[in-house]
């Protein structure tokens, strides 16, 4: 069986139903965790981005505050499990400034982070490479975002 692209895809949909297309999107989102997630960032989250930013920022949190800190096997499992679900949810909302409140957020956290995470060449080597994918997505955005983000780089310390 050949999967069809992106354009295909969206030739067909223009000739489907509305009913159609509903019931499409609910089979969809009967298959898989990451689809009901998506389709239910897009139908109850898109409308309101800060509220959004606000609860995944709680949610990490939460991550953090639950962290096994007995020794750093648990520590890089749980980091990294963090940082994949904040990708995940960068990856729904699409906007780059989400994506670099989000990642600052992580950092700030990761720094925060007792036992210190300098302990951890592994903690370190994420450290950077998130520190350096901060750097590129503030880049990528509008002049004076950029601006006001480097500025909280530098009043953060990061």
């Amino acid at each position: 069986m050949q999967i069809q692209g992106i354009p295909a895809i969206r030739k067909e949909l223009d000739h489907i139903s509305h009913a159609d297309l509903k019931e499409i999107c609910l089979r969809l989102a009967r298959f898989k965790k990451d689809n009901k997630e998506l389709l239910s960032y897009l139908l109850f989250d898109a409308h309101d981005e800060a509220d959004y930013v606000e609860r995944v920022k709680e949610d990490m949190d939460d991550q953090f505050e639950e962290i096994n800190r007995l020794n750093y096997y648990y520590i890089k499992k749980s980091v990294r499990k963090i940082l994949r679900n904040l990708k995940k949810y960068a990856r729904y909302s699409g906007v780059k400034e989400t994506e670099v409140k989000l990642l600052m957020h992580f950092l700030v956290r990761l720094k925060e982070l007792s036992p210190r995470y300098t302990g951890n060449p592994v903690l370190v080597g994420i450290y950077d490479r998130q520190y350096d994918l901060l750097v590129k997505a503030i880049s990528a955005l509008h002049e004076d975002l950029q601006f006001d983000y480097r500025d909280d780089l530098e009043t953060k310390a990061l």
